[in-house]
């Protein structure tokens, strides 16, 4: 996988004081999210820059080899999932490196936020756990988390602020491995604030007004 990837980036009227790293799911690219920005309605004193990075296109097996856009492959579906994570690694370090850009164009690393829906929250659990300089937080979409077996927790970031936000009715990613995601963060020290809502694989309007108000807790 490319160490380079290309990303939307939505600027804020400001100078921006923080940043929003921000991992589509699946099949998807990095406009995906971008047309929630309006719906966040920040007030025009957050100043944060939106990054909405694009996965390379690799073939994914549980789509029969087809080439689409994909953080890592999918072995096998289902609640045991099975998957590439060699690429996921690889995914994990280039997302390292776009926040590594961000501190070095003058962000804080303690103003950089991690989100990621499906298999982007998957590679954001990571990315945000492993960082080694204290990141603001992280927000975790319709995911779960399969390095957490493995993942050694940087010292930085033993406190993060971690959101997770599923949907009652996915049948893409089971509630019941979001919130196994939930049980491994709590074993592993963190407080992790679960919210379910009742809808499939998606976002929802409560959801992003939710959303809204952490990221303003968190960067105002």
């Amino acid at each position: 996988m490319t160490q380079h990837l290309s990303s939307v980036i939505v600027e804020p009227t400001e100078t921006p004081s923080a940043s929003v790293i921000w991992l589509h799911g699946l099949g998807a690219n990095g406009h995906d999210f971008e047309a929630i920005l309006p719906e966040l309605n920040l007030p025009p004193e957050v100043a944060i820059r939106f990054i909405f990075p694009h996965s390379p296109s690799i073939p994914v097996t549980i789509n029969g080899g087809m080439v689409m856009p994909a953080w890592y492959d999918i072995l096998e579906m289902g609640a045991g999932r099975k998957l590439n994570t060699e690429q996921l690694l690889d995914s994990a370090q280039a997302i390292s490196k776009l926040v590594d850009h961000e501190i070095a164009s003058g962000i804080r690393s303690d103003r950089i936020i991690l989100a990621g829906f499906s298999q982007g929250g998957a590679v954001a659990y990571h990315v945000a756990l492993t960082y080694p300089e204290p990141l603001a937080g992280l927000l975790a979409l319709s995911t779960y988390f399969p390095t957490a077996d493995d993942i050694e927790v940087s010292t930085a970031n033993k406190q993060l602020d971690i959101e997770v936000m599923h949907g009652s009715y996915d049948p893409v990613v089971l509630p019941a491995m979001g919130k196994e995601a939930v049980e491994a963060l709590k074993q592993k020290g963190f407080m992790p604030n679960w919210r379910e809502y009742p809808m499939e694989h998606q976002v929802c309007y409560p959801q992003i007004k939710d959303i809204s108000k952490w990221l303003q807790a968190k960067l105002l």
